[in-house]
């Protein structure tokens, strides 16, 4: 699916010049016919917005960029098919989970953004086994985007932002309509440094349900 076909494409394109969306488009088509291997699969570059409409968004958790080994990578930050064994970080989501709510065994997290968790990476392609390759170079202005537009639509939201690089994307989200839960990062190297214990997903449910919106089922 392309951007264009998404619920979020009327609000981008108020926001982005069409010149700049030429070029995401270009660098798309350049970039997976030129290297060799690119995650995720180009049918999925916008598959957290395909898969969480705007007007059903309720929280939006922030990645950096895609997995970059085969088969991880399905367009949702953090989350992987269940066939492939989860990543260090997911790994460490998972137990927080099962600390704050609950055990839940599928890595693949389609079923959260299916109910109004926005998977959202801020660089949104990378080449196989070069994280971050693609930092800076045409993905951030329409990342960065995509959270104003979450931020200035008026039904509360939570945004989570695990470590510094999510917390960077604080000044562009309002804190007076919504909740901004920030902590460590859940990676290995991190994660002891408060990601464990900051029990996101029951605070997300708690505000979502203190504003009268349907809590996610976490354990789904």
């Amino acid at each position: 699916m392309s951007l264009s076909h998404t619920t979020w494409a009327p609000a981008v394109k108020s926001k982005l010049t069409s010149e700049y969306l030429n070029r995401v488009a270009a660098f798309i088509q350049e970039t997976y016919h030129d290297q060799q291997r690119v995650f995720p699969p180009q049918e999925k570059i916008f598959n957290a917005l395909e898969k969480t409409p705007l007007p059903s968004t309720k929280v939006i958790i922030m990645g950096q960029d895609p997995y970059h080994e085969i088969d991880q990578a399905q367009g949702l930050s953090f989350s992987v098919p269940d066939s492939i064994p989860a990543p260090p970080s997911l790994q460490n989501i998972l137990k927080e989970l099962s600390t704050d709510i609950g055990s839940r065994k599928s890595h693949d997290l389609t079923s959260w953004s299916m109910q109004g968790v926005l998977l959202l990476n801020a660089v949104l392609t990378v080449p196989e086994g070069k994280a971050n390759a693609h930092q800076g170079i045409i993905w951030e202005p329409l990342t960065d985007a995509l959270i104003q537009i979450a931020s200035e639509d008026e039904a509360p939201k939570v945004f989570i932002l695990w470590g510094k690089f999510a917390q960077s994307k604080r000044k562009l989200i309002d804190e007076s309509k919504h909740l901004v839960l920030m902590s460590a990062h859940p990676s290995p190297l991190s994660a002891y440094r408060g990601f464990f214990g900051s029990q996101p997903f029951s605070k997300a449910n708690q505000f979502l349900i203190e504003n009268e919106r349907q809590p996610i089922n976490w354990l789904n």
